[in-house]
């Protein structure tokens, strides 16, 4: 299966990927920004697409014709406004998951926030609400489509190493995730097709993760 990584130059992107190139049942191809980002992905021997997210849709779509799943990772981050966060964290989200039906791509993991409920946008303080609100409507615009979806609903992100093992069903408590963590869930959720249509939350556990993810 070849994977399309969409903000494959993140945190949990590049995890993502070196992930993938050791994994027998998979190969990544890095969807990036600029041609300049290439060259790490290059010397994992992944192959790259250099696409901008704020871009149209028959671009992305065109990354997307010889994939067989897709992943969202991309974020604005947390030091962009608002006009960013509607860009990339809706915009840009949904424009993939149009690509990936115009592309035939079946098959779609998206890495939500930990909780993108309306409740949780309500109460959220309010530099943050945006992006709540933006990680809400994403996920109800991939759940109304018939693609087989995956959302992951990972707890504060951290850049600790990964410990291999979690905590993963529909709600859980708060907490940490190492985000090397997250991406091993991702790799998983993809090599698992009990994960198909359904979403879940995760954080830092006592579960190794494959066992955890099959127990979705």
């Amino acid at each position: 299966m070849k994977v399309l990584v969409v903000g494959a130059n993140g945190q949990i992107g590049k995890h993502l990927v070196s992930f993938i190139q050791d994994s027998d049942k998979l190969k990544a191809k890095a969807m990036i920004r600029k041609q300049e980002q290439a060259s790490y992905f290059e010397n994992l021997g992944a192959e790259t697409a250099v696409v901008d997210l704020e871009g149209d849709i028959d671009t992305i779509a065109k990354a997307c014709e010889d994939v067989d799943a897709m992943v969202f990772t991309a974020g604005s981050g947390p030091h962009t406004g608002k006009d960013k966060t509607i860009m990339v964290d809706l915009d840009g989200a949904v424009k993939t998951v149009e690509a990936a039906k115009k592309a035939g791509v079946k098959r779609y993991v998206m890495i939500s926030s930990f909780d993108t409920s309306r409740e949780a946008i309500q109460a959220a303080p309010s530099s943050f609400a945006p992006y709540v609100a933006a990680k809400h409507y994403a996920d109800e615009w991939l759940k109304r489509t018939d693609l087989d979806y995956t959302i992951i609903h990972p707890g504060l992100l951290t850049n600790d190493e990964g410990t291999g093992q979690v905590e993963a069903a529909s709600k859980v408590e708060r907490g940490e995730i190492p985000r090397e963590d997250v991406a091993s869930v991702i790799v998983a959720s993809l090599e698992n097709d009990s994960t198909i249509r359904k979403e879940f939350q995760i954080v830092t556990g006592t579960t190794p993760v494959k066992d955890a993810v099959k127990s979705i």
